[in-house]
């Protein structure tokens, strides 16, 4: 009999290119490494490397990257099953620059994105209903069928009582434009319990950038837990019971792409093992912390005892 399982992630599978040459221009870079990314794949690695069982729901093209990336994920422990294979769509692609300490722009290819025909049927809603937690975020809203699937997959996940989470995860690329993502989110608000996003999104989201607004209207939708990161500043956390804060942990910088991901895999991760607020919030700092130290996301993603030793360096 299997494991019961921790999370169900569905969303985005991406194919990541890191320049090699560190400092140039990305018009100017020759060489590139291959990674798995995209934010729900980094997820998913993340919370199997923290020893939690993971499914994850999500499509990719049909052609040799397909391979790798399924590949990938199955070595790392994360139930691939339903990662379809989607003719006529392409696996979204990123290019990132590599420039630390500061710059690190991306190009991304989202021609007919394999991600966007993400289909909830019976086997896929069985995944999710059958977890303890499940996990999806704003880009899953930006086309059919996967935003009809996103929302479908909350519904039946709330009326489940499993834990619902939604990343925000505003990708302009994906978008007409930032209403359009902030309306499709709010849409599916009813059906979140966790709502995690850096300033920008949670604007987004809510139509005001006023800190106590912000935290009003998302409480007030019904979500419980609203968590804003602060790059610089921190993350904070609120409920309608309290408010926690937690200062960033200071690094040297390999490249920021993937903190967020990094940040929530520690974060949600903790929240699984019902560890107090404040603990989720440095655990997941503390795993951001390691992912930015590190170039690429789901291969930087830490072991439990690397955010152990990133807490006693903190």
């Amino acid at each position: 009999m299997d494991e019961p399982l921790d999370v169900c992630v569905l969303g985005r599978v991406g194919y990541d290119l890191y320049a090699v040459e560190q400092g140039r221009p990305l018009a100017e870079v020759e060489h590139f490494s291959r990674h798995l990314g995209g934010s729900s794949a980094n997820l998913a690695v993340g919370l199997a490397r923290l020893g939690k069982r993971v499914a994850i729901v999500s499509s990719v093209g049909d052609d040799a990257l397909a391979d790798y990336l399924i590949g990938f994920l199955e070595k790392e422990g994360v139930d691939a099953r339903r990662v379809t294979r989607v003719a006529g769509y392409g696996t979204s692609l990123c290019l990132t620059e590599v420039s630390p300490p500061d710059r690190f722009p991306q190009v991304f290819y989202r021609y007919k994105p394999a991600d966007s025909q993400v289909q909830a049927g019976e086997i896929e809603l069985g995944l999710v209903t059958s977890a303890r937690m499940f996990v999806t975020n704003g880009t899953s809203l930006c086309a059919s069928p996967s935003r009809e699937s996103t929302a479908r997959a909350l519904e039946k996940a709330r009326a489940a009582r499993v834990r619902t989470v939604l990343d925000v995860d505003y990708r302009p690329s994906s978008w007409n434009g930032s209403e359009d993502a902030g309306r499709a989110a709010r849409a599916v608000l009813p059906w979140v319990d966790v709502v995690i996003g850096n300033e920008d999104e949670t604007a987004l989201l809510t139509g005001t950038r006023d800190p106590r607004d912000q935290v009003r209207a998302v409480l007030d939708s019904g979500v419980g837990l609203l968590v804003r990161k602060l790059g610089a500043a921190g993350v904070e956390a609120f409920t309608r019971e309290g408010a926690a804060l937690s200062p960033p942990i200071v690094v040297p910088v390999g490249s920021t792409i993937g903190a967020g991901d990094g940040f929530a895999s520690g974060f949600l991760a903790a929240l699984l093992e019902e560890r107090p607020l404040e603990d989720c919030l440095r655990r997941g700092n503390a795993a951001a912390a390691v992912v930015v130290s590190r170039v690429s996301c789901s291969d930087a993603m830490p072991y439990p005892s690397e955010v152990e030793a990133m807490l006693a360096r903190a």
